[in-house]
């Protein structure tokens, strides 16, 4: 390159003369300058901190900005580095020095680079502080930087913050033979071994920067079998001449130092498990046990490989300047001592637009910088340094005519008249004899990062205004609010915490959580069940203020994270529920009254229901004396007077209807103890409804009375017992017809009530409600005034009915009006229609083929009285041409067909009308002639006493609805083959 220069110097000048000398030195001066070093060597990871001649920071990189808290801004051209150094250690650091060269060294910036100045590379320890007054332990490297007459031009101060290091010295000063244990750090490589070298401990940094596991090589290997072999081989033989004995290459070479209790720290190549290498410093250390024999060793490394870069970097800086003076990246301006341009790079050119030859010896950096800028900085300098200074070229680079780095920020003109913001490095070029030959500008496009900058305020603004709001979110709370860390110190509250606690945010933040609790155990508790369980809702704690007041807390918490989901603690709100507390404590009160109340009711209700039970029944046997003789003299062969026919009607009348009386008084008494048994299943409403209207037809006939019931265009079903339905609608349909005017009508109509629900009115043409009538309604024996009329009744109908709508899930109310009628309505919940055939019934059971006993086949009797079950029994027996079916729709009737068919097997439903399933079966198993017969139970009542109670009455199997068609044809093949034997007597009890 120099040689390209001188050549292009001979061939535009003549050469030899002293104008073409100047210019060669020029350029060879442009060459070698080291004012770029700061610039290249810019790293956040260390502080490089570099000096004058007489210690006067030149240059303050962003890794020094960082760790010391310092702008560049606030030390350059001000102080030395002994100024943010500990005092104390500067001096003792001069007192070492001095009896260590034998000669007086002053405590300040000279103690620092002493053996630097020398010739001797120094690497020492040192507290830095901080600008906010903190510290810090440092490793500082130090280097003297000289010109090309090798003379000392200042001095190169490179820093690593060794606090990490300096714990985890301390923790193994203290930590004895477990050290490795303790100190398991993965910023650090920790290495423990037994007396022989054989690794023991090999911890997460070991881990983490060698790439083995700690399976791989505890017991295994030493730490010399993880090192380079050359390094140690060196290192042995070098220890070897420095102590003047023989040292072996392998791990005695590491520790021999520290095995003498002289502590050791050096520098050694690692190799990872993949072969790669990086440098490491070793601590060594001896570990020893209580009579201070070793038992083995503990190696500290940390990578050292970011340091080494640098040092290199700094090596090869020279090399690179000539690299970064040609990029495209930077913009490199040399001018002559006037400041007319020589020299204008390919950056200069891109960045600015011009083309070397529109500037070369034409013009000035001045006149491509904005002029308010110049004469601004004019004016300030001008004023800094007391001497006025133009606003031209001048203005540019007097700091540097003086000596002085300069960086600065200004706005450079392009070509086509844009702009930019720069920055600018302004060196003077010197010859020989250090006279000023012209100046080097270095300058770099700054607009992404001024763009950066800006959008770094806009993000801070934007996060000053989410802290605030996330700050109001957190004080408004009504409840007290704390965070805490997981080990359960407070790290913030709001104010409705410092009202609760008494104690100020001060005081509460780093405090433990627990202390603030009359049972800090139980609030301890509550931290770790956080922790454990994610979230703790409703855990009662009782806080003690500082005045010792106490107050209820229903303590709510959860864990929370940060971005990377690390957990950082548990925010936990706390609501005081004094008052809650109170009144809880007085309606727990109230609901004991309450509750002993309804108690002594029901207690009171079924009574009377026992009573009316026992009288109903205690009544019915002389009844049936007096109706018994009434009709035996009513059909006596002597026919009577008219007389006695008038007196024996009246009595049969009366008798019927108190034996009417009584039987409804017996059903209420049932229905209010809830000993009326249910089968919900799916009725159809049409049917029910079909049969109903004959059963009240001759009723209504009667009375001349005109009934209108709906048509069903599609099927309608309702969740319900089907007896118990047709009793309800029989019910309402009497009183309409009953309570009706001469020649009256009755309307029945249904719809769809609430979603899910079908609503089913009778509406009658009588005489209506008044609304005091309407609020005595369903109370038993009131009859509504009805008592003196011609119409007999009880006054318990709708009470029945009533009772059994809500026992089926329903409701059931009326509305009138008084000479308009009255609509009487119940809503039952609506259901789909049952499916005859289920879906994956398995074809080899249904299509079984039973064997005979005989010719006739098999006889199955079906007592049911819902339509749509029969249906499904008959379609699934019907496949099977062996089996003859019967069927019966109540018990009565059921019990006549089975004694007079003897079928090999009955299917019984439990609700029936009549007698239900229970009683039919006890009659079976009492007749002799039907003992020995198997009865399967089918029925809706699915709940686990329903079962039990069925198995232990003496149901051959209990079978629950919706019915499985496997699960019946199983049973029934049970059944019949249990009948083939013929046992006679009781049949012996199977369970489900």
């Amino acid at each position: 390159m120099q040689k390209e220069i001188r050549d292009s110097i001979i061939q535009n000048q003549s050469a030899g003369t002293a104008e073409g000398i100047t210019e060669i030195r020029r350029q060879e001066a442009l060459l070698k300058t080291d004012a770029l070093q700061s610039a290249i060597f810019n790293s956040a990871n260390f502080s490089s901190i570099a000096t004058d001649a007489k210690g006067v920071i030149q240059i303050f990189n962003v890794g020094a900005e960082r760790m010391l808290g310092y702008a560049a801004a606030d030390v350059m051209n001000k102080i030395t580095p002994a100024e943010i150094s500990d005092p104390q250690e500067v001096i003792a650091r001069a007192k070492a020095l001095s009896a260590e060269f034998g000669t007086p060294i002053e405590p300040g910036f000279e103690a620092l680079v002493f053996k630097a100045a020398r010739g001797i590379e120094d690497i020492y320890e040192l507290t830095y502080i901080r600008k906010d007054g903190s510290r810090f332990p440092a490793i500082v490297s130090v280097t003297a930087l000289r010109d090309d007459q090798e003379a000392i031009i200042g001095y190169l101060l490179i820093g690593t913050d060794n606090t990490a290091r300096k714990q985890a010295e301390e923790a193994l000063l203290k930590a004895g033979a477990l050290q490795s244990a303790i100190f398991n750090s993965a910023n650090f490589s920790s290495i423990a071994t037994d007396a022989k070298g054989v690794i023991q401990i090999f911890n997460v940094g070991a881990e983490r920067m060698l790439g083995y596991a700690a399976a791989d090589v505890m017991n295994k290997i030493t730490p010399a079998d993880i090192s380079d072999p050359q390094e140690v081989i060196a290192r042995a033989k070098a220890l070897s001449t420095e102590l003047g004995t023989q040292i072996s290459p392998g791990f005695e070479a590491l520790v021999f130092k520290a095995s003498r209790g002289i502590e050791d720290i050096y520098e050694l190549t690692y190799i990872r498990k993949d072969g790669s290498r990086f440098p490491a410093i070793v601590s060594v250390t001896a570990l020893r046990d209580a009579d201070n024999e070793i038992i083995g060793y503990l190696l500290i490394g940390t990578d050292n490989t970011a340091r080494k870069q640098a040092e290199e970097a700094l090596l090869k800086a020279g090399a690179l300047q000539s690299a970064i003076f040609n990029s495209a990246n930077f913009s490199s301006i040399a001018t002559d001592a006037k400041g007319v341009i020589q020299i204008f790079n390919v950056g200069a050119e891109r960045m600015l637009g011009y083309t070397a030859a529109d500037v070369l010896n034409k013009v000035t950096p001045a006149e491509i910088s904005e002029p308010q800028e110049v004469i601004a900085r004019a004016k300030a300098l001008s004023a800094e340094l007391g001497t006025p200074i133009e606003p031209g070229f001048e203005a540019l680079v007097f700091k540097a005519s003086r000596g002085i780095e300069d960086i600065y920020e200004l706005t450079y003109i392009r070509k086509d008249g844009s702009r930019f913001p720069a920055i600018v490095s302004v060196t003077a070029l010197r010859d020989a004899d250090n006279e000023i030959i012209g100046y080097l500008l270095i300058g770099t496009d700054n607009t992404a990062r001024k763009q950066i900058e800006a959008e770094q305020e806009q993000l801070a603004q934007r996060l000053r205004d989410q802290q605030f709001y996330t700050r109001s979110l957190f004080e408004s709370n009504i409840d007290a609010i704390m965070t805490t860390d997981p080990s359960g110190i407070i790290t913030d509250v709001n104010k409705q915490m410092e009202v609760l606690t008494g104690c100020t945010r001060d005081e509460l933040i780093g405090a433990p959580f627990k202390n603030h609790f009359t049972d800090p155990g139980k609030a301890e508790t509550s931290i770790k069940l956080v922790l454990s369980e994610k979230k703790v809702t409703n855990y009662e704690l009782t806080v003690r203020a500082r005045d010792s007041k106490e107050t209820v807390v229903s303590y709510n918490a959860t864990t929370f994270y940060d971005r990377d989901r690390k957990l950082q603690g548990v925010f936990a709100a706390a609501r005081d529920i004094t008052e809650r507390k109170r009144l809880d404590q007085v309606l727990q009160e109230k609901n004991v009254e309450l509750e002993s109340a309804k108690s002594l009711a029901e207690k009171a209700n079924l009574a009377k229901s026992d009573f009316l039970s026992s009288m109903s029944h205690e009544l019915r046997s002389p009844l049936n004396a007096i109706l018994g003789f009434a009709q035996l003299m009513e059909s006596d062969s002597q026919e009577p007077t008219l007389s006695q026919k008038e007196s024996i009607a009246q009595i049969l009348q009366a008798g019927w209807h108190l034996l009417k009386l009584i039987n409804e008084i017996l059903d209420l008494a049932k229905v209010e103890s809830r000993q009326t048994p249910l089968s919900e299943e799916p009725v159809s409403l049409a049917e029910v409804m079909l049969e109903c209207q004959a059963m009240v037809e001759p009723q209504a006939q009667q009375r001349g009375i005109k009934q209108t019931f709906p048509q069903f265009d599609i099927p309608c079903f309702v969740s319900a017992d089907r007896t118990r339905l047709k009793q309800v609608l029989i019910n309402l349909l009497s009183n309409a017809i009953k309570y009706n005017i001469k020649n009256g009508t009755v309307e029945v109509e249904y719809a769809e009530g609430k979603p899910g629900r079908i609503r089913i009115s009778i509406k009658d043409s009588g005489a209506g409600l008044s609304p005091e009538q309407l609020e005595q309604l369903f109370q038993p024996f009131n009859r509504l005034g009805q008592e003196a009329g011609v119409e007999e009744g009880t006054g318990i109908g709708l009470v029945v009915a009533k009772r059994l709508v809500e026992l089926m899930g329903g409701t059931i109310g009326v509305e009138s009006t008084v000479g308009a009628g009255s609509v009487f309505w119940f809503e039952l919940n609506s259901v789909a229609e049952p499916s005859l055939f289920i879906e994956g019934v398995d074809t080899a059971v249904m299509n079984r083929t039973h064997t005979p006993r005989g010719a006739g086949g098999y006889t199955v009797l079906y007592v049911e009285d819902n339509p749509a079950n029969l249906k499904l029994v008959e379609q699934i027996i019907a496949r099977h041409p062996d089996i003859r079916l019967l069927t019966a729709v109540n018990g009565n009737s059921g019990i006549e067909i089975a004694r007079a068919s003897q079928p090999d097997v009955i299917l019984m439903d439990i609700n029936l009308p009549g007698i239900n399933g229970f009683e039919a079966l006890r009659i079976l198993r009492a007749d002799p002639s039907t003992v020995h017969i198997p009865v399967v139970a089918l029925s809706a009542n699915a709940m686990p006493l329903d079962i039990e109670r069925g198995v232990k009455a003496g149901f051959f199997r209990y079978i629950t609805k919706p019915i499985k068609v496997n699960e019946l044809m199983e049973a029934l093949d049970v059944a019949l083959a249990f009948s083939e034997t013929k046992l006679d007597g009781e049949i012996t009890e199977e369970l489900v």
